[in-house]
């Protein structure tokens, strides 16, 4: 059965908010079947919506937060705290070194369109990463393997290049995705997949529907049909919770707005753990930014717990580098650049930079808004002049500052799991950081045991942070508001992928 857990935690600590909503009062979404034991169905909102439903080929967080647990599954999963549990996989051995895995399959599993999910499926899979039907960056994370070999329809063996402490890990996100060979042709309309539900209707730049599948091999979802609605900013999504139309606020994206939740017992407010990070991305390979002494600059003027004060409400932890609390190779670094505006003008002046103007291209997302407010205003009292440029997102922000890297300055929140030498051991990334310090280590590290990984990940870590290759403003929180009734929340964000399967209600 699957390892999904149910996890809900009522938050009763008073939470600080300065703005109420105006649409509805509290109280006013109260139904007689909120509570009721056969509800069957729950509706969750969110703010960013995926462009299309292929996220081999598409960057960006909404495709997989929407498609991975639920419609897709990988042969592991990563639980709640973070550890790595069995999924389409009930069990593996380790040999050769620690190079190959043999997974045992589970048997009887099926694709949502009647295929059998064999050990023919996971080769395809893994290859298929491997190949140019990927284009998505993190494909790298399979760059380790060197071979998959089909021993029955319920065993396979990986066997990777070099022993490898991330690559089990990485299985358990959207690179380990399971694909049907006969199903990905269309994946951009169509998501084929082993997981509970399969999509009944996606109305773009409005909703994605799922439906329960009758045929799934593991423990059925909490309800019956879930649906995922998309809403232009926090304000509408906390107005849908007020007036009914949806259940739960999932990642709310401006907890000033929860002050009208917090006493009231028709809901309930979670905070839990995110590996997200807030970057205040600095194009490495554009001037002036290629200059070390600018972006170390920049790193002195900016105050990060203020950006987290000012802009979040004080929900977030500030870390002083690109790594959440919750990796094993998590550092406090934040000495390193602490606060200091003065630092910040004497770099300048050492790089002939002085009354420096740059462009600040900010997603339209509720948290780059709030953020690039107080970083201008902090830029501005060391001599640059930071004018914003709006981008839309998703579309026109991955285009030109993902893909295209047309951009200075930029700010997103990266939610991919230990997603560090994703974004920093890769000089064609978007950050366009010089990775000739870090790989050779990076790679040591990897093939280590595990002191050896954390110990090596950590020098990695500080020569990114020391080089200044980008900000790491704070690790995001993540803040659920819920109907009081509903159950089986995710509290954390551990990958990137919203598991919708144990919500249920009492």
């Amino acid at each position: 059965m699957s390892s999904k857990k149910n996890l809900c935690r009522l938050v009763t600590t008073a939470l600080v908010g300065t703005l109420t909503l105006s649409a509805c009062s509290a109280g006013s979404s109260s139904t007689a079947t909120d509570d009721a034991s056969h509800k069957t169905s729950v509706t969750v909102a969110l703010t960013g919506e995926p462009v299309n439903l292929d996220f081999t080929k598409t960057a960006g967080a909404a495709i997989p937060q929407a498609l991975m647990s639920n419609v897709y599954e990988g042969l592991v999963e990563i639980d709640q705290e973070g550890k790595i549990q069995p999924l389409l996989a009930e069990s593996w051995e380790l040999s050769n070194g620690n190079k190959t895995y043999t997974f045992k399959l589970r048997d009887g599993v099926t694709f949502s369109n009647g295929e059998a999910f064999t050990a023919d499926d996971v080769k395809f899979s893994i290859d298929r990463v491997k190949s140019d039907a990927w284009v998505s960056s993190l494909k790298a994370k399979m760059d380790i393997v060197d071979s998959v070999k089909v021993i029955s329809d319920t065993e396979v063996a990986v066997t990777l290049k070099k022993p490898s402490n991330a690559w089990l890990f990485d299985m358990g996100t959207l690179v380990g995705a399971m694909f049907d060979p006969s199903g990905v042709d269309d994946l951009a309309s169509t998501a084929i997949g082993t997981g509970p539900y399969e999509i009944e209707a996606w109305n773009r730049g409005q909703s994605i529907d799922f439906a329960t599948r009758e045929d799934y091999w593991g423990e059925k979802p909490g309800v019956e049909k879930a649906t995922l609605r998309y809403f232009a900013d926090a304000v509408a999504t906390t107005n849908a919770l007020q007036s009914g139309d949806v259940d739960v606020v999932y990642n709310m994206q401006s907890p000033e707005l929860l002050s009208s939740f917090e006493s009231n017992d028709q809901f309930q407010v979670l905070e839990g753990t995110s590996n997200g990070e807030i970057v205040l991305s600095m194009n490495n390979k554009k001037a002036p930014f290629d200059d070390k002494r600018v972006r170390q600059a920049v790193m002195h003027a900016i105050d990060r717990q203020a950006v987290v004060d000012t802009a979040w409400n004080g929900y977030g932890t500030v870390v002083g580098g690109p790594v959440p609390t919750t990796d094993p190779y998590y550092e406090d670094l934040n000495d390193v650049y602490p606060y200091d505006p003065e630092k910040a003008k004497k770099l300048l002046k050492e790089a002939g930079a002085e009354d420096l103007s740059v462009k600040f291209t900010v997603p339209t997302r509720p948290y780059a808004t709030a953020v690039s407010e107080i970083v201008v205003s902090q830029l501005a009292d060391v001599g640059i002049k930071a004018s914003i440029e709006s981008a839309e997102f998703p579309a026109v922000w991955l285009d030109q500052v993902f893909t295209k890297k047309d951009y200075q300055m930029s700010v997103v929140l990266a939610v991919e799991s230990r997603d560090v030498l994703a974004m920093f051991n890769n000089p064609d990334y978007y950050l366009g950081y010089d990775n000739s310090k870090i790989k050779d280590v990076a790679a040591t590290a990897d093939a280590a045991d595990e002191a050896g990984y954390v110990d090596g990940m950590k020098k990695v870590v500080r020569t990114i942070v020391d080089d200044a290759a980008a900000d790491t403003l704070f690790i995001f929180p993540n803040i659920v508001v819920a109907k009081s009734t509903v159950t089986g929340i995710p509290e954390n964000s551990v990958t990137e992928a919203l598991d919708l399967t144990g919500i249920g209600w009492n």
